[in-house]
Order: structure tokens, then C-alpha cells, then sequence
């Protein structure tokens, strides 16, 4: 069969399956996604993504095993932990203790199912906001993940604020890593944590997405003067699969973001998955230069 046709009928027996499934949102299932066992809404995209073995959010993983090797346990923030999927696999592969914050009540639930009976695991069921000011939001879900828009003060999330959560865990004062994934919000989400935390200068992990960015009210360019001003300096950067792309600074990497905008007609089908590193953070940069060598420029 051509390769072309061939990729085209896979294409379509996935999203015919996609289709199906969800159709039976509240469906539960029990999936091993890359080794580790989880509950999942049937609808869910996750297996799909991560396949047998592949490479997906597999760099999380080994970015806090690394991290763990240097100082553990490692402590870290988990922003839009969905299903807690990445709080299963980091605590599979490396002494962690994990906050996780998810304010969707439909992945509240599989949230619990999955994290309740790890003993360093704690939950936030709240949005995460930059400060306080912040409007009353509403979810929107979409194949797996959730997305947050201006909403009713009745269906309005409850919300926390990066200081309100040191307060109120202060063992997470020496935070180490962040990972935050929240359809767009990411970038100003990220350097409002980085700020709150700046006394432990973490190594922050986010989903770099021009559209659900400007979708969601932010300039995602604004993000990298912002870290800059905060100390933080390099960076690594891997597709939206998890292959690694390349390695950049936040000087730099504005001019090299091209791929993830759209263009006049042509929606940008994809984002990336980004670390970025204090410059005074010497175990952080090592982590960095194995996962992805800064000879490997983007």
C-alpha cells in the first residue's frame, strides 16, 4: 500500500475510535500508559499519544529523575495535573513528593482514583491564578484536556494563587521543578510561580502554545523577558511528541518560535514542550545538557 494512503486510513481508524469513545465521556477504563497503571475517562487521549513506548511526556520523567539523582527528594508542582498521569509517572521513576492543582471537577475525579493512595502526593482543587484579580473562569474539555474561559460566578472555579499555595504547604518551600500544563495560560502562570518561588530558583517545565495562548488572553512572547528578568537563562526545547528539538537561550528563542504561529489560512497544528533553567542553577543545567545538549542548537 502507498505510505500515503496508509497514513491516511490510520489517521482515520483513529479519529473513527476517537469519535466513538466520545460518546461515552463518564466511561472509566484502567490503562497501562508507558509502564505505569491509571484510570482514565474512555474518551481520553493519553494512550493514544504516548503509544506502546514512545517518547511522549517522557521528558518530564527523566527531567525530574535527574533532578532527583542530584537533591531528593524532588519536590514539585504539578499545574493542570488532568488525571495526575504526570505525577504517576514521575513518582514511578524518581523520589518525589508532588502538589498537584486541577480545578476540572469531571478529571477531579480520576485525579483521586490515581493519587489518593500516594502517601506524597497532595491535591489543590482550585485554579491556579497569577493573583487574585483574576475573573471568574468556566472549563471547556476537549479529548482528554481542559481548557479555562470567562465564565458565570456559578459554575466559577475556586482559585489559588502561587502565594496562597506556599502558605498553605510549606513543605513545598524548596520547590524544585514545576510542570504546568493549562491550555494557554502557561505563560503567565509559569513566571508568577517562578517569582513566588525565586529564593529556590525551580527548573520550569511548560507547554509552549502560541494559539491557546492568544486564545486565552496572553502574549506568549512576553513570557521570556519576564523569566529573564527573574535570572532564568537556558533553555530546551522538544516537539509536541517529545522528541527533542534543540537547545536556546531566552534571549533567543523568540526569533525561532516561526513554526508555532499561524499563518493567513493555515492553523499551526502544533506547540512545544519547554525547560528553562536559572543561570545560577548548576544541577539544573546539568539535567539540561543530558536531556538535550546545547550543542543540539534550535
Amino acid at each position: 500500500m502507498n505510505p500515503r494512503i496508509r497514513e491516511r486510513a490510520k489517521h482515520l481508524r483513529r479519529n473513527l475510535g476517537w469519535f466513538v469513545r466520545d460518546r461515552f465521556p463518564n466511561r472509566k477504563v484502567v490503562r497501562e500508559v508507558q509502564g505505569v497503571r491509571m484510570v482514565l475517562p474512555w474518551a481520553h487521549r493519553l494512550p493514544d499519544y504516548a503509544g506502546e513506548d514512545g517518547p511522549y511526556g517522557q521528558n518530564l520523567v527523566q527531567l525530574a529523575s535527574l533532578l532527583a539523582r542530584a537533591s531528593a527528594p524532588v519536590t514539585m508542582i504539578d499545574v493542570g495535573a488532568n488525571v495526575g498521569d504526570s505525577t504517576l509517572q514521575v513518582l514511578h521513576a524518581a523520589d518525589a513528593r508532588v502538589l498537584c492543582i486541577e480545578a476540572d471537577p469531571h478529571y477531579l475525579e480520576y485525579l483521586h482514583l490515581n493519587v489518593d493512595k500516594e502517601a506524597h502526593v497532595s491535591v489543590v482543587e482550585a485554579l491556579l491564578t497569577p493573583d487574585a484579580k483574576t475573573g471568574a473562569k468556566t472549563a471547556v474539555r476537549t479529548g482528554g484536556t481542559t481548557r479555562f474561559t470567562e465564565g458565570g460566578v456559578e459554575d466559577a472555579m475556586r482559585t489559588v494563587t502561587p502565594a496562597e499555595l506556599r502558605e498553605q504547604f510549606p513543605e513545598f518551600a524548596g520547590l524544585r521543578l514545576v510542570k504546568s500544563d493549562t491550555d494557554g495560560y502557561d505563560v503567565a502562570l509559569v513566571p508568577a510561580i517562578a517569582e513566588e518561588w525565586r529564593d529556590s530558583r525551580p527548573v520550569l517545565f511548560f507547554e509552549y502554545d502560541h494559539r491557546l495562548s492568544r486564545l486565552a488572553g496572553n502574549d506568549p512572547l512576553a513570557v521570556w523577558p519576564r523569566l529573564k528578568e527573574l535570572g532564568y537563562r537556558d533553555v530546551a526545547v522538544w516537539d509536541n511528541g517529545g522528541a527533542p528539538l534543540g537547545r536556546t537561550t531566552v534571549d533567543d528563542i523568540a526569533e525561532r518560535t516561526a513554526p508555532l504561529e499561524e499563518r493567513i489560512g493555515i492553523r499551526a497544528l502544533t506547540y512545544w514542550d519547554v525547560a528553562v533553567v536559572h543561570q545560577d542553577d548548576a544541577a539544573g543545567l546539568a539535567a539540561l545538557e543530558q536531556l538535550v545538549p546545547a550543542a543540539q542548537s534550535l
